[in-house]
């Protein structure tokens, strides 16, 4: 090994250029005959896989570096070349015997047209083709440039990893994050702690993301959000186009408006129509309205301010310490804050503490107050029964308190008698009047017919009485009927009840429909179509492994000369405990509206 170093330094003091490869081609006899001894050791033969190198001035420094040639630049960096990797710097520490240097200054590696990188520092082993660099790096592929402190690369796994924050920028966007770990053959960046994606329409943030650079997709696990300029998304595993700015997410997934927050087991959500969906267990809440929308598949058109739900949607709407239930089919909510209008079609439903009805469909809206129930509507408060052609509730929009009610033609209000038979009141038109959500008064305009059931104090039936008006109007205490007055013309007469048969007790087109009372909130869903909810697929579960993105390297792929050491086992496993530690927390659902 002296000899060899006492040959080395006879070259270093003889040689012009500095190139070591230059020496063979001198017509010395001299030359060639170190040229011949020095061939094996420093192992220039490519069969060899030896690393070559070129530098304009070598300098030796046994003391300093012993075994090592020092090359630094005059008008050339120097260059170093090994199986498709090209390197050059301003200064370099090259361990020939090793196969391994060190670079100074200037660094540039490059990897065919794949991988370009730059920075203060690198070193390279030959033997294990692992490569480190440190101080500005910059790391550029044809798709994305890399941004960190240090860098370490594989070129066996081809793979590169940071762990002191590093910065990627794409044609899109730009994502930050502590650690990560970029695959080459794949075009794969996996984003580990603290990870944050900043682009002209949106912002991510979370602690594992898996993106590939060739198209953009982004895969997110554990608690993460996606945030735009008209809402947020949450969710603890889903997809991003971040290209075509849509998503797919599942796992406690929901999108947060303004005013309204839809929740789902599954969300699309697509940033530049501004739309979302949701699918199974979907429950959508309006703040502004106090309402909550429940349901197993709903679609949100944000621009247009709508919701469209299907699949057993029902409401729940707060309103003066009660809470008002419409159920149907499929719903519509559209309209601005404070302008609602909700369209519940067909097999609507409603039910209140006080009062129920159902109808093929039901129209409510906010800034009217007026609930209307169209096509074979009917309303039930206490024992009795309101049916016509349609009813309007109209409801006092500053006190939100029932104000008052209109049924249009064919207009009927039915009450069982406490012992048999219904008493009975119809018109052509009906106005009642309501006062603390109770019916206060009732009056039938036109054609107003009535029959009643006359009973002493004793509940003893003393007549039926039948009586035609031009109209009519009753008088209620506590649901009950306390006066009635008759108008224009009016004529009646009480019957025993023996000079009054059967089929002559009912008013004609008067239909009880008892049967279909709706006395429960669970009434709303009886002997409706049964689904059996999709089962929600979405990306696989990241692997327990790769959910901390660590060194990739070991000892044995180091250089003893080496200036990176591998990770101690107390920093890996802090590493692990700041990876457990949540940043995002998931949102908690609301709970449900009193009394829903």
């Amino acid at each position: 090994m002296k000899l060899i170093n006492h040959i080395l330094i006879l070259i270093q003091l003889t040689s012009t250029k500095g190139e070591i490869c230059n020496f063979a081609s001198k017509n010395n006899l001299q030359y060639r005959f170190l040229f011949f001894l020095l061939l094996i050791p420093l192992g220039l033969c490519a069969q060899n896989k030896k690393i070559r190198v070129e530098s304009e001035r070598n300098l030796i420094d046994e003391e300093k570096y012993p075994g090592a040639f020092i090359f630094l630049k005059v008008n050339k960096q120097v260059y170093f070349e090994h199986e498709g990797i090209d390197v050059w710097c301003d200064k370099a520490i090259f361990y020939q015997e090793e196969n391994f240097f060190k670079a100074y200054g200037n660094v540039r590696m490059k990897q065919g047209d794949t991988v370009n990188m730059r920075s203060a520092y690198a070193e390279y082993n030959g033997n294990t083709k692992f490569a480190f660099a440190s101080d500005e790096v910059v790391l550029t592929t044809p798709s994305n440039k890399l941004t960190t402190d240090s860098l370490f690369f594989d070129r066996v796994q081809q793979k590169a990893f940071y762990r002191s924050g590093g910065t990627v920028k794409d044609t899109a966007s730009t994502i930050t994050s502590i650690r990560g770990t970029y695959e080459m053959e794949k075009e794969k960046y996996a984003f580990r702690q603290n990870v944050k994606v900043t682009n002209p329409d949106y912002n991510i943030d979370t602690d594992i993301l898996d993106f590939y650079t060739e198209n953009g997709h982004a895969y997110l696990y554990e608690p993460s959000t996606v945030t735009t300029e008209n809402g947020k998304v949450y969710c603890e595993k889903g997809f991003f186009d971040t290209r075509t700015n849509f998503g797919y997410f599942i796992k406690n997934s929901r999108v947060d408006y303004e005013q309204r927050t839809l929740y789902g087991d599954s969300i699309f959500f697509d940033q530049n129509q501004n739309f979302a969906s949701a699918t199974n267990n979907i429950e959508i809440i309006d703040t502004v309205n106090k309402t909550k929308v429940y349901g197993h598949y709903a679609e949100v058109y944000k621009l247009k301010d709508s919701v469209i739900i299907t699949k057993n949607p029902w409401v729940a709407s707060f309103q003066e310490n009660d809470s008002i239930f419409i159920a149907s089919d499929t719903m519509m909510i559209t309209g601005e804050p404070e302008k609602r209008i909700v369209r519940a079609f067909p097999d609507a439903r409603l039910y209140k503490s006080d009062l129920s009805g159902k109808a093929d469909s039901i129209h409510s809206s906010e800034i009217t107050g007026y609930t209307k129930l169209i096509t074979r509507p009917v309303l039930w408060s206490s024992n009795g029964q309101i049916t016509g052609d349609t009813i309007k509730l109209i409801s006092n929009v500053e006190t939100e308190k029932l104000d008052s009610l209109k049924v249009y033609y064919n207009s009927f209000m039915v009450q069982k008698d406490t012992i048999e038979g219904f008493n009975q009141v119809k018109g052509k038109e009906l106005i009642g009047l309501f006062e603390d959500n109770k019916i206060k008064e009732a009056t039938f305009i036109k054609n107003a017919e009535s029959l009643y059931y006359t009973r002493n104090d004793e509940g003893e039936l003393i007549g039926i009485d039948k009586t035609l008006s031009a109209s009519l109007k009753m008088e209620f205490s506590d649901q009950e009927v306390t006066d009635v007055y008759y108008y224009n013309k009016a004529s009646g007469k009480t019957y025993p009840e023996n000079e009054l048969p059967p089929n002559a007790r009912t008013l004609k087109g008067m239909i009880w429909r008892g049967d279909e009372l709706i006395d429960s909130k669970e009434d709303l869903f009886t002997n409706r179509p049964t689904y059996v909810l999709p089962i929600i697929k979405g990306t696989e579960d990241i692997e327990a492994k790769d959910r901390i993105s660590k060194p990739f390297y070991k000892q044995k792929d180091l250089n003893p000369k080496s200036n990176l050491k591998t990770e101690t086992k107390d920093s890996i496993l802090e590493a692990k405990r700041q990876e457990k530690l949540k940043v995002i927390k998931p949102k908690m659902r609301i709970k449900g509206i009193e009394n829903d």
